[in-house]
């Protein structure tokens, strides 16, 4: 099942060319394949891996000569330090997300890259050092962007679905909306 924020390599490489210098393209795959990974390097800056990549497989993608971050979805202090564990010294950056719940889940229980809408406790990272580059996501929008950071402390915020008006549709406003919260 493809996710609704699905779109071609022809597509994601038109809405690359037109980022400023300074704005880092992001390319969310899950369980890609070299030749997908490759294609995908060639277009944006950072591989965001949001499948069930093992350790080994997201210190294979460095091979593609891109960052690349490992999303991995949390619900517990216990997922996190697993999260930790997998993702260091494998992935350039740990995004915690919240676990999928169960019904939003394909047949195969493989999540489908993110973009719930669902948001996991952020007490669970007071005092949280991975030591490693992180950032968090889920369930992020601009009515919670300015608590999550006040929470977590976290260096970096990821949003997709708390940007949208319908999944896959993202909103210039909100989009708006959401840079000024965190600017704020």
């Amino acid at each position: 099942t493809r996710s609704p924020r699905y779109v071609t390599l022809d597509a994601a490489a038109a809405l690359a060319a037109r980022l400023p210098a300074h704005v880092k393209s992001v390319g969310v795959v899950a369980d890609a394949d070299d030749a997908l990974l490759a294609a995908a390097a060639g277009i944006v800056d950072v591989l965001q891996l949001h499948g069930q990549e093992t350790p080994a497989r997201i210190a294979e993608a460095h091979r593609h000569g891109r960052e690349v971050w490992r999303a991995i979805g949390v619900a517990t202090r216990a997922d996190i330090a697993a999260a930790v564990k997998a993702s260091q010294g494998a992935a350039d950056r740990l995004l915690l997300d919240a676990k999928a719940p169960s019904a939003a889940l394909p047949a195969g229980g493989a999540p489908l890259g993110g973009g719930n809408g669902v948001r996991f406790d952020w007490q669970l990272l007071v005092g949280f050092n991975p030591g490693m580059a992180w950032g968090l996501a889920g369930g992020i929008d601009a009515g919670n962007v300015g608590a999550a950071i006040a929470a977590t402390h976290t260096p970096l915020v990821d949003v997709s679905s708390g940007v949208e008006d319908a999944p896959g549709v993202k909103s210039v406003e909100k989009i708006r909306a959401f840079v000024a919260a965190v600017r704020a």
